[in-house]
């Protein structure tokens, strides 16, 4: 499997090539897995640059009114958009996991400060009126919750005497320990498109039921199965670094899946096992993708489509700014300045026409934005020097 296949299976499968585009932002969301959705505007500008007909109503109404799309956490402790029938899936495979490793980090956290000897029994009535207040209110944000629920609004010292010290508060902790137990989601935001003020609703009132229960075993082999057609050939680094799995849980949902090896460069990596024939290159094709994007973060071995161009493209804790492509590799960085304009930095030469072809992107994103400004939750350094 060389690497001029895997580029090619990024084009298609990514739907970053023109003629891959799709028509319907659930099904692009499908093909990826799931979008990155811990910063908002992410989700917006990941289905927007693949969107044969990019319109910002038709994402609103996939998450908000069809609900075909829905914010959940999952691998990694991260916020995912996954198509509402993937919902249980992400939940079985991984929720179930996070949400008793925050929940015994939050007892040991709270135990440690002496808000109480029981830490147990503390957290699990918090969430039981956190959970009832937001049920009685229908939807609320974090803020809401933690002027009407005693305790949440519980703020603990960390680092005395540090230069690093600081206050972390409980209700963050809760509701991700609740939302991990598959009992809230993030609904929708205060504002518009770019606002990062979401609130938080039952998951019934969102879904119409609860999560349905899907073995934790049978979980993880879907999973794993959809990383490795969107995203395959990979190692198995990959895999326990995207999924957040342990290096045995990811080896038993392999079993079940029996790949195929193939020789990646002169190392070994695994695709499906219907799955090994060459895809077509397309036509030459550029892409601007935003922070966190799926493509980007996709694997944890990066240095076939990233080159050397890491500490200028990712912050120090690997969150991705955002990023120029040029037939399935990362060549630059872009940024949108104060006033609206977009800035692109390239850090190779890509020849005359992927330079123009670039700028015509650059050009259309600008145009999508309307004016409206985008500031990203992460920045990394390339991205910070073009956004002065």
């Amino acid at each position: 499997m060389t690497i001029e296949q895997r580029r090619a299976r990024i084009a298609r499968r990514h739907h970053l090539a023109p003629a891959t585009r799709g028509s319907d932002v659930t099904g692009i969301a499908r093909d990826l897995v799931a979008l990155h959705a811990t910063d908002p505007t992410t989700v917006y500008m990941s289905a927007m640059v693949r969107l044969r007909v990019p319109k910002f109503d038709a994402i609103e109404r996939a998450l908000y009114v069809d609900r075909t799309l829905v914010r959940m956490l999952s691998m990694r402790r991260t916020m995912w958009v996954v198509p509402v029938e993937r919902v249980a899936v992400f939940h079985a495979a991984v929720g179930k996991t996070l949400e008793r490793n925050q929940r015994r980090m939050l007892v040991q956290l709270v135990e440690g400060a002496g808000i109480t000897n029981d830490g147990v029994k503390w957290v699990r009535a918090l969430e039981r009126s956190t959970l009832r207040e937001l049920t009685a209110r229908g939807e609320a944000t974090a803020a809401e919750l933690s002027k009407a629920v005693p305790g949440l609004d519980t703020q603990i010292s960390y680092g005395e005497g540090k230069a690093w010290a600081g206050k972390v508060g409980v209700s963050g902790r809760v509701l991700v320990v609740l939302g991990a137990a598959g009992k809230i989601v993030r609904g929708r935001p205060r504002g518009s498109w770019v606002s990062s003020q979401h609130t938080w609703t039952p998951t019934p009132s969102w879904l119409g039921a609860a999560i349905p229960e899907v073995s934790v075993d049978d979980a993880r082999v879907e999973l794993v199965r959809s990383w490795l057609w969107t995203f395959g050939p990979g190692t198995l680094v990959d895999l326990k670094w995207w999924t957040g799995l342990g290096m045995g849980e990811v080896k038993r949902a392999l079993t079940a899946i029996d790949p195929v090896e193939v020789d990646l460069d002169g190392g070994t990596a695994l695709v499906l096992p219907d799955d090994a024939a060459p895809v077509r290159k397309p036509a030459p094709w550029v892409a601007l993708l935003p922070p966190l994007d799926p493509t980007i973060m996709g694997w944890k071995e990066r240095d076939w489509y990233l080159g050397d161009h890491q500490k200028a493209l990712f912050d120090t804790n690997g969150n991705a700014g955002p990023t120029v492509w040029s037939d399935g590799r990362v060549v630059g960085a872009w940024a949108q300045r104060p006033d609206g304009e977009l800035a692109v930095r390239l850090l190779e030469d890509v020849g005359r026409d992927a330079a123009a072809a670039i700028d015509v992107e650059a050009d259309r994103i600008e145009r999508w934005f309307g004016g409206a400004r985008i500031l990203p939750r992460y920045w990394s350094p390339l991205h910070r020097e073009l956004s002065t």
